[in-house]
């Protein structure tokens, strides 16, 4: 039996015979090198992106999710009504601002990253741009892979009755992703850098390799027993 038959059959009997998926190029190489590409090193590469959600009042939000592709970490979430290419480079600047600046930027080819106000910008500021084949999102897997948890973690768990209740609670979940949350990439650690020295350092003061009072242990001067 071939599959217009099968075709066929589904169309009788009212089911949704779904489309032909067209044909996608693969990202490496024969001998195992890659097109896109890899971070390296921390501010890298960066991948910015939007996610949407509503209000109880069906009013949209527009996010703009910016995360660092090497250290996983989510630099942003910068929830809005509406977000066009100068709040792009505005969130972007805020960054900037705190000793961030990456050498690469992945997006898709939205008209509010492919503004030339934005690719001037970050020409000025000595950024490569690095756009994915159109309809491609697997070519940004980085900020996909984020969207999913952010969305089975936080959108769909979360109803948000104000537009300033979803800020406060996005920017609650960004903090808790980059310091709590576990990531098996990176040997079930948080994402951001000072929580990882802040975890190593409690794992030498619970194995004895450290001279940092705890709550409960006395400092080096057996005098003095510190308690916080």
């Amino acid at each position: 039996m071939n599959h217009k038959r099968v075709e066929r059959i589904w169309r009788q009997l009212g089911l949704k015979v779904p489309k032909k998926q067209p044909k996608r190029g693969r990202l490496w190489l024969n001998d195992g090198s890659t097109r896109r590409l890899r971070p390296e090193y921390k501010d890298h590469v960066w991948s910015y992106d939007f996610i949407f959600d509503r209000t109880s009042d069906g009013r949209q939000i527009k996010i703009l999710s910016i995360i660092d592709e090497y250290t996983r970490e989510c630099l942003m979430l910068k929830v809005c009504r509406r977000i066009r290419s100068k709040e792009v480079v505005d969130t972007l600047n805020e960054l900037f601002l705190m000793g961030r600046i990456p050498k690469h930027i992945r997006s898709d080819n939205g008209s509010e990253f492919i503004a030339e106000g934005v690719r001037k910008w970050l020409s000025l500021l000595e950024i490569k741009p690095l756009y994915i084949e159109p309809g491609s999102p697997w070519e940004n897997g980085f900020v996909e892979s984020f969207h999913g948890k952010f969305r089975d973690e936080c959108l769909k768990l979360e109803v948000f009755d104000t537009f300033w209740e979803a800020k406060v609670l996005v920017e609650g979940w960004r903090v808790i992703y980059n310091t709590i949350r576990p990531h098996s990439a990176l040997g079930y650690l948080p994402p951001a850098p000072e929580t990882k020295e802040w975890i190593g350092s409690i794992g030498n003061i619970y194995s004895g390799k450290s001279s940092v009072a705890t709550p409960l242990q006395p400092c080096q001067n057996r005098k003095e027993i510190v308690y916080s």
